[in-house]
């Protein structure tokens, strides 16, 4: 009869832990932009190099860096918004952690650095 009331006991705990809810996000930041630097035509030696910053709905996010096609680095980051200017807080330290804002009237949407400079676009 323990055993049996054992197993209720931690069957009814794992239900009921199980009924939190997260709350959900439909931030416009949410998805995949990217910024691509190419080489130029009188210079084909070099290589192109592709970022992308993946936004997910938990404030999380993925930092990857392309050359050629080829991933060479890749971070984990945070990420916050206030007052329409998002904050991105890489993992690493060999990132500087930097403020954009999205650009939604352009299309493609841009986020865009203090100075008006385009930061990346959405894919």
């Amino acid at each position: 009869m323990k055993k049996l009331f054992s197993l209720l006991s931690i069957i009814g705990i794992v239900a009921i832990s199980n009924c939190t809810s997260v709350p959900e996000n439909h931030d416009p930041i949410l998805g995949i932009w990217a910024k691509t630097e190419s080489p130029r035509v009188e210079d084909k030696s070099s290589n192109t190099v592709r970022e992308e910053w993946i936004f997910n709905d938990v404030y999380l996010g993925r930092y990857q860096r392309y050359s050629n096609s080829e991933l060479i680095f890749y971070t984990d980051f945070k990420w916050s918004q206030e007052n329409g200017n998002y904050s991105i807080i890489y993992g690493d330290t060999q990132l500087t952690d930097i403020t954009v804002s999205l650009e939604k009237a352009k299309e493609p949407e841009v986020l865009t650095l203090d100075n008006g400079s385009v930061f990346a676009t959405r894919e």
